[in-house]
């Protein structure tokens, strides 16, 4: 396990080499779908060439092992490893849209205990150990205050009415339809790293995400506990590698945002298929 007294060390090597990795980023802005990953996935060759390279990178500075999204490693739900997303917002960034970056967290025994969300195409980064501050372009950013759901912008996560799964479509839909009710605005970035950190630095006032892969949330989660916020998943249990959702949320914010869910049961969404 790695020592406390060792994370500025490591955020500080794993900031190099995002740093380092995110001209090569900008660059490969609009590359093509790569390899089909399912029927509404896929991957670049940008993914796979940044992936290799930054798992490489990282396990010789740092001596952890990568899991990255695109070519796997250890398990990490036990013991010490970095999680990898090396394009969150694939389809953003094929298409040319700016809203996607690299997500890197340090997890210790399925708790992530540094966070990084790189976002090169409009010039930010964000950057966490537990105990905080956010970092903010290498910036100490004030930590997150209480606030209220109506007076919020909410990121989402994106859907299809028709989807199966974990959150099926209709599901969320009924989750989005709730808080349009009681949220000042909503916004679908179609990334799940935009929106927690975003959220982290109180741009967004929470983030609802339907996902449950763990390189995509770990490093949000990490950014917003370090900012002062909550992270849980649809349940209100503290999010760790296994919580199938997350809400990230400011004090005040994510209470009433656990409101709206636990309100949307499965009573009201007769006939849909439960996982």
């Amino acid at each position: 396990m790695t020592d406390t007294a060792d994370l500025p060390r490591l955020l500080a090597v794993a900031s190099e080499i995002l740093d380092a990795a995110a001209e090569r980023f900008v660059a490969g802005r609009g590359a093509p779908r790569s390899v089909d990953k399912g029927p509404d996935d896929f991957a670049t060759e940008l993914d796979l060439e940044l992936e290799r390279r930054i798992t490489g990178e990282l396990t010789e500075r740092t001596g952890i092992a990568v899991h990255g999204e695109e070519f796997g490693g250890p398990g990490a739900g036990a013991g010490t490893v970095w999680l990898l997303d090396p394009i969150d917002g694939t389809v953003n960034y094929s298409a040319g849209l700016p809203t996607a970056g690299i997500l890197l967290a340090l997890v210790q025994d399925g708790e992530p205990v540094l966070g990084l969300t790189w976002l090169p195409l409009v010039g930010e980064r964000f950057a966490a150990a537990i105990n905080g501050p956010l970092l903010h372009n290498g910036v100490p950013a004030e930590p997150l205050k209480p606030g209220r759901l109506a007076d919020a912008m909410v990121g989402v996560g994106s859907f299809d009415i028709d989807s199966r799964g974990r959150v099926p479509g209709r599901r969320r839909l009924a989750v989005i339809t709730e808080l349009s009710r009681r949220v000042s605005r909503l916004r679908m970035h179609g990334s799940t790293g935009v929106d927690l950190a975003y959220t982290a630095a109180g741009v967004l006032g929470g983030a609802v995400v339907f996902g449950h892969h763990p390189w995509d949330n770990a490093a949000g989660v990490a950014l917003v506990r370090a900012a002062g916020g909550i992270a849980t998943d649809f349940t209100g249990a503290p999010w760790r590698i296994g919580s199938g959702s997350v809400v990230a949320a400011a004090p005040g914010v994510h209470d009433e945002i656990l409101d709206i869910l636990e309100s949307v049961t499965d009573s009201r969404l007769e006939g849909e298929q439960q996982p």
